[in-house]
């Protein structure tokens, strides 16, 4: 397989009819060294990092071998953070979108228990899942695991660092024999090293990460009063900032303030800590994925497993004390061959930390970047979409095409001005120029889809 091509994989039709469809032609190095392996049933312990097309290749692995017509549980996948989990499972939507009558469920903690047993009254071939709420179903008896044939341990070392150790063991108990295990880890320490010896002997060991090429990404470093923090991130983000933003805080009080900060500064700031309901960490990432905020201000464990695209540059408000931390901060830009940006604020008291990250990554001194006076007039460019938020979804059986079909009855909104359709079981989210909010409102709540009476306001 020289080319490592899809088409070379003896994969469904309906799978590959699928990928051409996504215009996914060509593997990813972590893809074209897993997915025979996958396919043939074997055990597999794969290094590769987040966004390294690693969730496409257990997703086909488990699609490849589901079987619709036998309505149970055929592939549990645990992940570390409920904002990863939805993102697995709607990957695996996306890919399953030809294959008829498969069900595919997330099981997260943050949400009430009731409708997640409802579901599983019913059944799904795919479960994608927390290892907390995972257990709880177990323990409670309305998740069953006898015809199991795939378990998926995704960003095994996040959720080794998360505390899950002990739900992942209780787990494991609950796992039928014989059955196919995969582990993909950024990282192995040895809490991760111990979790793969309960693998077979003859597990196939893969790591692409030494082939990953390192993210153009241009790092400097800011000089800074510690006494004014807060000023400097507001400047140096009105200046150098892009269209979508990361601010990395360490601590959950750090990014409320921050984030208030912006927002009076006339940013479009959301913020992402440990703290948020799941409603609202949905809401936050939903609207800064679609482009209706600027600026997302994160604490690490908030972030840890999040794969999004296209950050033009990443701010550390405060350095982290581990320079693993850092790398990881920085790796959200630059990806996909596109130029990226980091640029951190430092005291005097933080220039050990800082001389650490230069150490570890090996990479010669950071550049400085001289603080600016001044804020340049006004601060970022208010972002080209509003976000609408719908109370109906999957479970009302709606699609995006409704919700698309609907706004453009409109004579005055085309498909041009609306953006991302994010449909999630209770509630969809849409992104809407910000010149037709009114009429996609209106339009919205006036009229029935699908013989239903729907309601939508602004998000956020």
């Amino acid at each position: 397989m020289t080319a490592n091509l899809f088409s070379e994989l003896a994969l469904k039709p309906q799978l590959l009819t699928r990928l051409n469809a996504m215009g996914f032609d060509t593997m990813t190095p972590v893809q074209a060294a897993s997915l025979p392996s996958l396919m043939a049933g074997k055990d597999v312990i794969a290094q590769a990092s987040t966004g390294s097309g690693k969730t496409a290749a257990f997703a086909l692995a488990c699609l490849q071998r589901l079987n619709s017509a036998a309505f149970h549980v055929q592939s549990l996948v645990l992940c570390p953070t409920r904002e990863l989990a939805e993102q697995v499972a709607q990957s695996a939507r996306d890919l399953a979108k030809n294959l008829a009558n498969t069900k595919i469920l997330t099981l997260c903690g943050g949400v009430p228990l009731g409708p997640q047993i409802g579901s599983l009254q019913h059944s799904a071939h795919i479960i994608v899942g927390t290892p907390g709420r995972v257990l709880k179903h177990l323990q409670k008896g309305t998740l069953h695991l006898h015809g199991l044939e795939v378990t998926v341990f995704d960003e095994a070392d996040r959720m080794l660092d998360m505390g899950f150790a002990d739900e992942i063991d209780a787990i494991c108990s609950y796992l039928p024999q014989p059955r196919q295990t995969l582990l993909f880890s950024a990282t192995f320490p040895e809490g991760v090293q111990n979790l793969a010896q309960g693998l077979n002997d003859d597990a196939v060991h893969i790591d692409v990460t030494t082939h990953e090429a390192a993210p153009p990404i241009r790092q400097q470093w800011c000089g800074i009063d510690a006494r004014d923090r807060d000023q400097a991130l507001v400047s140096v983000l009105a200046h150098f900032g892009g269209e979508r933003n990361m601010v990395f805080c360490n601590t959950k009080i750090e990014c409320a303030e921050v984030s208030a900060r912006l927002c009076r500064e006339g940013m479009k700031a959301v913020t992402l800590h440990g703290d948020l309901e799941q409603q609202q960490r949905t809401q936050t990432l939903v609207r800064f994925a679609n482009g209706s905020a600027n600026v997302l201000v994160a604490s690490d464990v908030a972030a840890r497993g999040l794969d999004i695209d296209s950050v033009d540059a990443v701010f550390n408000h405060t350095l982290p004390a581990q320079p693993e931390v850092y790398v990881h901060r920085i790796g959200r830009t630059g990806r996909g061959g596109e130029a990226g940006r980091a640029i951190s604020l430092v005291a005097d008291r933080e220039m050990n930390r800082l001389h650490g990250i230069e150490a570890f990554m090996q990479q010669g001194p950071m550049s400085v970047l001289q603080l600016p006076d001044r804020a340049p007039n006004g601060p970022l460019p208010d972002p080209l979409f509003t976000t609408l938020e719908i109370n109906g979804g999957r479970r009302h059986k709606l699609r995006p095409g409704d919700i698309l079909g609907a706004l453009t009855a409109h004579a005055s909104i085309t498909g041009a001005v609306v953006g991302k359709i994010d449909l999630l079981d209770q509630s969809t989210f849409v992104a809407v120029h910000s010149s037709v909010v009114t009429q996609a409102l209106q339009q919205l709540n006036q009229h029935k889809v699908k013989g239903r009476t729907l309601r939508a306001r602004r998000a956020g």
